[in-house]
C-alpha cells in the first residue's frame, strides 16, 4: 500500500500561533453600509445539528428535491446597551471624544460605537464590549442616544439569508508536536530513532533557525474569522431546536436562536461574534425549511 503524503497543512498567515488575550474576541474591522442599526452582535454557541428542506436554488442539481444541510445553533439573548462612545480621527488612529464634548464637536464626529453588555445563560458574569453603528455619523448618534439603556434583539442586526463573518477562539488543544500542529509528515523508524519530528530545523546558511521552521507549541485557543457563513434561520420557538433534557455539553436554549449553515468555530458555550460579511457574495434562495433534526 503507498504511503499517504500531503503538503504542509496550517496557513502561514496565522503567524505567531499563540493563545488568545481573552476567551472571547475583538473586532476590529466593520463593513461599509448606509443603514444605521449595530454591525454586530453576539451569541453563544449552543451545538450542531441539521435542517431537512427543499432546495429552492434554479441552478443547483438539486433543485426541487429533499437535501439535509449542516447547521450551528448560535444563542442570542438581546444585548443591553449601557452607554456609547464618539470617535474622532487623528494622525494617530481613532481618538475617544470625552462625552461632555461630543455636542460641540459634532463635525468631527468619524465614528460611533455601542457599549453592550450580554445576557449570558449559563453564568452570572456578563461580557461588555464595542458595537459600531452603520451609516452617517449624525444618523449613528442619534441612534445610539435613543438606544441606550434598551435592549437590541438579533432581529434588529441579522436576517434570514444574509452573509455572515463569524469571529471566535477555536478550542484549546495546548502544547502540541509538529504533527498535529502542522501536519508534518511521520518519518520512517529509522530516522533518528524518532517518528513524529521536523527532519531540519535549519539549514547551513543562514545557521540559524528560520522563522518557518517546523516546531512544537500552542495549538488551538486563537482568534479566527470565518468568512461567508450564512444565515438560514433567526427563530424564537425553542422547542423546535432543544432536545428532551437539552443539549449535550450545553442545556435548554431559552433566547432567540440563530441557525448558521456549516460549522463555526469555537467551542460550546462560547461568546462568538457575528456581523455581516465584510466581503459579501451573492445572496441564493434559502431552502424552504420542512423539519429541524433534533
Amino acid at each position: 500500500m503507498a504511503k499517504r503524503s500531503s503538503p504542509r497543512r496550517g496557513s502561514l498567515g496565522f503567524l505567531p500561533k499563540k493563545r488568545a488575550r481573552r476567551v472571547y474576541p475583538s473586532v476590529s474591522s466593520w463593513p461599509e453600509t448606509s443603514e444605521t442599526k449595530p454591525l454586530m452582535f453576539a451569541g453563544y454557541k449552543a451545538g450542531m445539528t441539521q435542517i431537512i428542506g427543499i432546495d429552492k436554488q434554479k441552478t443547483s442539481h438539486s433543485f426541487q428535491q429533499e437535501v439535509a444541510l449542516p447547521v450551528t445553533i448560535i444563542e442570542c439573548p438581546p444585548l443591553k446597551v449601557i452607554g456609547f462612545k464618539a470617535y474622532e480621527k487623528t494622525p494617530y488612529g481613532l481618538k475617544a471624544i470625552p462625552k461632555e464634548q461630543i455636542s460641540t464637536k459634532k463635525d468631527s464626529i468619524e465614528e460611533i460605537r455601542l457599549i453592550v453588555r450580554t445576557n449570558p445563560p449559563h453564568k452570572k458574569k456578563p461580557e461588555e464590549f464595542e458595537v459600531k453603528v452603520g451609516g452617517p455619523a449624525d444618523k449613528a448618534l442619534e441612534y445610539a442616544e435613543s438606544q441606550n439603556g434598551k435592549e437590541i434583539p438579533v432581529s434588529d442586526v441579522l436576517k434570514p439569508g444574509e452573509y455572515v463573518d463569524v469571529v471566535a477562539v477555536t478550542k484549546g488543544k495546548g502544547i502540541q508536536g509538529v504533527v498535529k500542529r502542522w501536519g508534518a509528515k511521520i518519518q520512517t523508524r529509522k530516522a533518528k530513532g524518532k517518528r513524529r519530528h521536523a527532519g531540519v530545523i535549519n539549514p547551513w546558511t543562514p545557521s540559524r533557525t528560520m522563522w518557518t521552521s517546523l516546531q512544537a507549541g500552542q495549538t488551538g485557543y486563537h482568534r479566527r474569522t470565518l468568512l461567508n457563513s450564512r444565515v438560514i434561520k433567526i427563530g424564537d420557538n425553542n422547542e423546535e431546536i432543544t432536545i428532551k433534557g437539552g443539549i449535550p455539553h450545553y442545556g435548554v436554549v431559552r433566547s432567540n436562536y440563530v441557525l448558521l449553515k456549516g460549522s463555526v468555530p469555537g467551542a460550546k458555550k462560547r461568546l462568538i461574534m457575528i456581523r455581516p460579511s465584510i466581503r459579501p457574495q451573492t445572496e441564493k434562495e434559502l431552502p424552504e425549511i420542512k423539519e429541524v433534526v433534533k
